[in-house]
């Protein structure tokens, strides 16, 4: 699933294609907003919170769109669909299509859709914890967050977004990893590491937005120094990497983790580990 960082960069290549224009072609496929009509409104720009996409129009209202596993956002131009010569926008997969006389965007594979007045974008995002990736973070606040979890593992409580937002597999690995932290161990023991964590997981991904080619770890077995890395060696002390799961089905998540740097706390299971 894209993490924060991901969709922050999808705003932004949608900001340069389409914002400050007005829609010239509007099509939800999406069973309860197939009839909506957005013809003539203007793109005021894109705003995220946590992994959710917030499109903003001029007519009061916001499309929330969410990538789930699978889904993306492509840029084609909008001439080449018009004389034929892509016929990327009649795929079956495309949920959303924004065309303006210039570029159009196709929404693919999109796991979430809704149509929101602006006013009321809480209904959709308010239920998330503190953005990471937010302008106005936290982070001794995100971190308190944290410890209010008591016993939860925190590997679990890190992908929990509604303690904080944005954070998916490889950034909560990386973070817990570069603090010596086991994604099992009890959220609320981490005591100052907590908002330690929650730094490094900003500036991780604050690195990927700021990068001009996709992010190191979209390839996490080059680059990691955990995530996907499973029995190659931890490049801090040569243990090989091991994967197990946080949380419970069925939405249990992997985590790798270097059993020598980040042991299993006694009385915890790193669940699934092998």
């Amino acid at each position: 699933m894209p993490e924060g960082d991901i969709v922050v960069r999808v705003a932004r290549r949608l900001d340069a294609a389409i914002a400050g224009q007005v829609l010239a072609r509007a099509e939800l496929r999406w069973p309860d907003l197939g009839g909506v009509d957005l013809v003539g409104s203007r793109v005021l720009g894109h705003a995220t919170a946590g992994k959710h996409l917030l499109t903003r129009l001029d007519d009061g209202r916001t499309l929330h769109t969410h990538l789930r596993m699978d889904g993306l956002w492509r840029i084609v131009r909008t001439g080449d669909l018009a004389a034929g010569r892509s016929r990327a926008d009649r795929s079956p997969r495309v949920r959303a299509v924004l065309g303006t006389p210039v570029w159009t965007a196709l929404g693919i594979d999109l796991g979430l859709m809704d149509l929101v007045p602006t006013a009321e974008e809480h209904r959709v995002v308010g239920h998330l914890g503190p953005d990471v990736l937010g302008a106005e973070l936290d982070v001794a606040a995100a971190g308190r967050r944290i410890l209010d979890q008591g016993d939860r593992d925190v590997g679990e409580v890190l992908l929990d977004q509604r303690v904080v937002a944005g954070l998916g597999t490889i950034y909560m690995a990386e973070s817990l990893w570069a603090h010596r932290v086991s994604p099992w161990a009890p959220a609320g023991d981490l005591g100052e590491t907590a908002a330690a964590v929650v730094a490094t997981a900003r500036a991780l991904m604050l690195r990927s937005v700021a990068a001009r080619t996709p992010r190191a770890t979209d390839d996490p077995r080059r680059s990691a120094n955990v995530h996907g890395r499973d029995r190659r060696p931890c490049p801090r002390c040569g243990t090989p990497v091991a994967l197990g799961e946080v949380g419970r089905a069925p939405t249990a998540r992997r985590a790798f983790y270097c059993p020598r740097c980040q042991p299993v706390p006694v009385g915890r299971a790193a669940t699934g580990a092998r």
